[in-house]
């Protein structure tokens, strides 16, 4: 199990990548950018990529309106 940060909030998972948290927490849907540790990552790359200790995630969601 590995202790992360997923939008600023502490989290424990046993998920392997970060594709697979970002789906359990229901972040995936519609038009959403990733941040790992400070870097963007392409969302084609996000089931690439393993879980660390301590990794960083952040998840921003694009909203539409007018």
């Amino acid at each position: 199990m590995s202790t992360i940060t997923v939008n600023g909030k502490l989290l424990q998972t046993t998920h392997q990548t970060v594709q697979l948290v970002i789906n359990e927490l229901g972040l995936s849907t519609g038009r959403f950018a990733v941040e790992v540790n400070g870097e963007i990552v392409p969302k084609s790359e996000l089931p690439n990529i393993n879980i660390t200790e301590g990794m960083a995630i952040e998840v921003v969601q694009a909203v539409g309106g007018g």
